[in-house]
């Protein structure tokens, strides 16, 4: 009945016309030559089909990809690219840079210590690119990408703040306490204290550090803020979500407060500016106030988009009119806006003299989220998950100052490599990247080599993670993890072309780009009703015994023969198993004490004059020395700070906190109203 089923959901999609046969065709047509024991460099050449499209560009921006090896940690294809490109016209804001000491040179040339800007998208999806095939337009992150090295063999973690704190710590969540979930706002908790940042360390170097955009690395205390974990300047939220126009943030309904910073002050002049315009100005006007007689400058630009909410600009959604899936729709436009963005920087960095010298670094923060418009197709899974479309990004690197480019490079990358990476172009060693001799050794890797060159990546594995907090698969035991391991504990781990994963990976299934309209009981649902597709999704497995569902906690598969994660192949390697088994138990060995606290109550808006900020006074006698930020350190303890401490006082009650807190979206509305806008596109 399951296959019955999902044969007529393949039939009818394809009859009404709502797939391609270009996007059918990874599902089913390569599928269904993948079999099992295929042969690895065949299959390669698949994923270089699929990874090296180019879509011309109305930048007069022409790609073309050519393969040059097949190996699967220097393997590379070649592109090439020419453009003519113009500008956009971006308004400024902001406030002026602060300066640094004289450049020093970079030890690997001759030339002076690199201008880096790193962009960081939210829940963009693999699929969600020109290159990669999609129907939206970016036309500046094809040019770039195609001029610069496109990263096809590039992980980041599922979710925010777990891939935040790995690219500003270079390491594993194991080894920040960090292990489960995001922090939510009223978690009094943050990354770690005593684990230097990579603006700490680059700020130290001279280089001048900018953040703009979405932090989402916890703020209960002073201490926790970007700004005193060494950027220069901030602009953006401290949460991990909020209104894209009144920036407006909310921890369920009724806790809604302002969310959007300038330093440590709150900004309340930004209201009806979109965030991802509000937020390429202020970078624009960062690069182009930069004084590089002065030092190098680090920009990290996080935008918010294409989180939700969806909301973008009508002027973005018209250009999406044949896409009648609303939500797909605006978030196309939100990605167009992106775009635009991100060659608002560029140029900008033309303008200022800076390009020649300077490294971007462009990368998404997790998988996209296939109900709200994003889409990993053709890989597994979603935002989330530990399957493919969970966990693997997009990324690429653009650079002058790249000595092989226009090529698309398979070396194995993780977001955590970013860390030691940059600072090692910047001229600062390993010796001082840990400031505490207690602090655990970096689980990232130079990798410039690899992009920059095509050599071999330095990096073999990726622990995806390990949440010991993560609802135990039912089913999952010691017994089926060869004494090993028990199987039903969330982990994934990839070694080599190999990924193991156990417990409850989360929801799998293959999930094309939502571009028809939604209706009740469509495709979506009926595929969530029928997991029977290739053996797994989510911690069952169909087809069992006289068609009832089992229970299954450990999957292993040869990404390399079958990089959407169809077959597991568990069975036929023991051996492989037992290996990869036995290393998630070491890394359990080493791993820090989970830390997720209870929400605190002291935290909520309604407490803090409306906005979202830190409710915890700093600890006597120094951060560095524990605390929410560090692992071990106290919790749910401290001196509550100014209108908390009045209320607490005077005994005012959580349901009066609540009651006045739901005003909160009214009087978002009613703004919105006076200046004349909407944060909702237009219904094109």
């Amino acid at each position: 009945m399951v296959h019955t089923v999902t044969a007529i959901s393949l039939v009818s999609l394809v009859t009404l016309g709502y797939l391609s046969w270009n996007m059918v065709r990874p599902l089913v047509g390569d599928s269904l030559s993948l079999q099992h024991g295929a042969n690895a460099t065949a299959e390669r050449d698949d994923i270089n089909t699929i990874t090296a499209i180019a879509n011309s560009t109305s930048y007069s921006t022409s790609n073309s990809c050519t393969t040059n090896t097949t190996s699967t940690n220097a393997s590379s294809t070649s592109c090439t690219s020419t453009n003519t490109s113009s500008s956009y016209s971006p308004s400024s804001a902001g406030v002026p840079v602060s300066s640094r000491g004289p450049a020093l040179a970079n030890p690997r040339s001759s030339t002076p210590r690199p201008h880096i800007v790193f962009i960081l998208a939210d829940d963009q999806g693999y699929h969600d690119v020109g290159y990669h095939g999609a129907e939206i337009r970016t036309r500046a992150l094809d040019r770039l990408s195609a001029q610069g090295v496109r990263l096809e063999n590039y992980y980041v973690q599922p979710v925010c703040t777990p891939t935040r704190s790995q690219l500003l710590s270079g390491r594993y969540q194991i080894h920040t306490g960090l292990q489960h979930s995001i922090i939510r706002p009223r978690q009094p908790s943050c990354l770690p204290l005593h684990l230097p940042t990579l603006p700490e360390r680059l700020r130290d170097a001279g280089y001048a550090t900018h953040m703009v955009g979405k932090w989402h690395l916890g703020f209960c205390r002073p201490e926790c803020l970007p700004t005193r974990r060494g950027f220069d300047s901030f602009l953006g939220s401290l949460a991990g979500s909020g209104d894209h126009f009144t920036h407006e943030a909310c921890d369920g309904p009724a806790a809604c407060g302002l969310d959007l910073r300038t330093g440590e002050r709150v900004a309340r002049a930004h209201g009806g500016r979109y965030s991802t315009e509000m937020y390429a100005a202020r970078a624009v006007r960062l690069v182009e106030e930069h004084d590089a007689a002065r030092g190098p400058l680090f920009l990290y630009v996080a935008f918010q988009a294409v989180h939700t909410p969806l909301q973008v600009p009508p002027r973005y959604t018209e250009r999406y009119r044949r896409i009648a899936n609303q939500a797909r729709r605006r978030y196309a436009g939100m990605l167009s806006c992106l775009d635009e963005a991100v060659h608002n920087i560029t140029e900008a960095l033309h303008r200022r003299g800076l390009y020649n010298n300077s490294v971007l670094v462009y990368s998404s923060d997790n998988g996209g989220q296939p109900l709200s418009g994003g889409s990993n197709w053709p890989l597994r899974g979603r935002k989330g998950t530990y399957w493919e479309g969970g966990v693997r990004a997009l990324g690429f690197v653009h650079s002058p100052l790249l000595r092989l480019k226009g090529r698309v490079s398979h070396a194995l990358v993780h977001v955590s490599d970013w860390f030691p990476t940059l600072l090692a172009l910047a001229g600062v060693g390993a010796d001082a990247t840990t400031a505490d001799p207690s602090s655990p050794a970096l689980d990232g890797h130079d990798v410039w080599r690899a992009l920059s060159e095509g050599a071999p990546s330095p990096r073999t594995e990726i622990l995806h993670n390990i949440d010991p907090l993560y609802n135990r698969a039912r089913g999952g035991s010691r017994a089926a993890g060869h004494g090993l391991w028990n199987t039903g504990v969330q982990a994934a781990l990839r070694q080599g072309d190999w990924k193991i994963l156990t417990g409850d990976p989360g929801y799998g299934d293959w999930v094309p780009p939502q571009t028809w309209p939604a209706f009740r009981g469509s495709w979506w649902a009926l595929e969530r009703a029928a997991p029977a597709w290739s053996g797994g999704g989510g911690g069952g497995v169909g087809g069992g015994r006289g068609g009832v569902v089992e229970p299954q906690t450990l999957w292993l598969f040869n990404l390399s023969a079958d990089p959407f994660e169809r077959y597991d192949v568990s069975a036929r390697h023991p051996d492989v198993v037992r290996r990869l088994l036995g290393r998630l138990a070491e890394y359990a060995r080493g791993a820090v004490p989970v830390r997720f606290p209870a929400d605190d109550s002291r935290a909520h808006p309604a407490l803090q004059g409306g906005v979202w900020g830190p409710w915890l006074l700093p600890r006597d006698g120094g951060a560095r020395r524990g605390g929410e930020g560090q692992p071990g350190g106290g919790g749910g303890s401290g001196v509550v700070s100014g209108s908390a401490a009045a209320a607490a006082a005077g005994g005012r009650s959580l349901a009066a906190t609540v009651a006045y807190c739901r005003l909160c979206k009214l009087r978002s509305y009613l703004r919105k109203l006076r200046a004349g806008r909407t944060a909702a596109p237009s219904r094109s």
